[in-house]
């Protein structure tokens, strides 16, 4: 990687001479591309950001990016960048991680990671499938899927990974789907800036083992009646023309028809509302209910009050130089309690 430039730098900068090895079609393309696309708006040269992934196809990623980055163990990227971030705060630490690599053997890291809230940006891709093993059943497949570990149907109750992370106190929760560009860009670009850890849920075509899991949300005849796109401060509107919206009868969600209710009684999306956006997390599919909630994306909350680790950690570590000098690192591990065995 060359040395920093003072010059623009572009896309086609942030994209290593590594040949992309993901199927063709595969949503992870669009993910990539999009990343590379925004990184020059941030402004930063290349060798402040650092990529690191665990294991699964979306963990390539980093051989892709022409920045640092680490292609670690299955479920530890998160320890790998916390540990990273505290000892160069300075660095712009990015997580690639998918939902088997994150939710399976990964899941305690995952929410500690959240809860510990170091300034980090997590991009979760959700294709619901383990695809790099070839099509065994993830912690966010639906009931009854079918796959080869699974012949008879998963009996699993699924991950609600938004649910998840809102329930470990993450600061900034988001979802965005591969084949909405402009609206990923704008997303991630909104992780990016938050400080503290961002969580951003992708929607991920895995068009080999999980083809068209999404494709409800993505394609044109059905989005607009199935997609509720959240801004802040905007009321929660969705259908052909947003003639549907979204009013709470106490905290129950309800679905309101404009023609027969006011645009002043729909719910205005806040993204500082815990309890709504913990509301707004559980709108899934439920067959038993006759008019099916839309699935939200954009951001469902934001906490901009909660000290990042980094700042906790650094400060600890300045206090402690200031009281008690340098320290001595033999005299700590021993401790104060020691026995001389003869």
């Amino acid at each position: 990687m060359e040395t920093a430039t003072t010059d623009k730098l572009t896309a086609k900068d942030f994209s290593s001479d590594q040949e992309v090895r993901w199927c063709p079609g595969c949503g992870d393309y669009s993910i990539l591309k999009q990343v590379q696309t925004i990184l020059p708006d941030l402004g930063r040269p290349r060798e402040e950001f650092v990529f690191i992934s665990g294991i699964g196809c979306s963990s390539r990623f980093p051989y892709y990016m022409d920045t640092y980055g680490m292609h670690s163990i299955h479920g530890r990227a998160t320890a790998v960048a916390t540990g990273l971030k505290a000892t160069r705060p300075d660095l712009s630490v990015w997580i690639v991680t998918g939902d088997g690599d994150s939710l399976s053997i990964g899941g305690n890291h995952f929410i500690h990671l959240l809860r510990r809230n170091p300034d980090v940006n997590v991009l979760l891709f959700n294709n619901q499938i383990y695809g790099l093993t070839k099509g065994q059943y993830s912690p966010t497949s639906e009931q009854g899927k079918v796959t080869k570990s699974t012949p008879m149907g998963s009996v699993d109750y699924p991950f609600n990974p938004i649910a998840l992370s809102l329930g470990a106190d993450a600061t900034f929760v988001a979802r965005t789907l591969d084949r909405d560009p402009k609206h990923q860009q704008n997303v991630i670009k909104k992780g990016y800036y938050h400080a503290g850890t961002s969580l951003i849920e992708i929607y991920q075509n895995c068009n080999v083992f999980n083809d068209g899991a999404f494709e409800v949300y993505t394609e044109k005849g059905t989005k607009k009646q199935n997609t509720l796109m959240m801004e802040n401060g905007m009321p929660l509107l969705f259908g052909e023309n947003n003639e549907l919206g979204i009013k709470l009868d106490g905290f129950k969600p309800v679905i309101a028809n404009l023609a027969e209710t006011s645009i002043n009684d729909i719910w205005v999306h806040d993204e500082t509302d815990l309890v709504k956006a913990t509301i707004l997390s559980r709108f899934y599919d439920d067959p038993t209910v006759e008019n099916h909630f839309p699935r939200p994306f954009g951001v469902f909350y934001v906490n901009n009050n909660k000290q990042t680790f980094n700042d906790l950690f650094n400060n600890q570590i300045d206090f402690a130089k200031k009281t008690y000098g340098a320290g001595d690192l033999d005299k700590l591990i021993a401790g104060k309690e020691t026995w001389v065995v003869n």
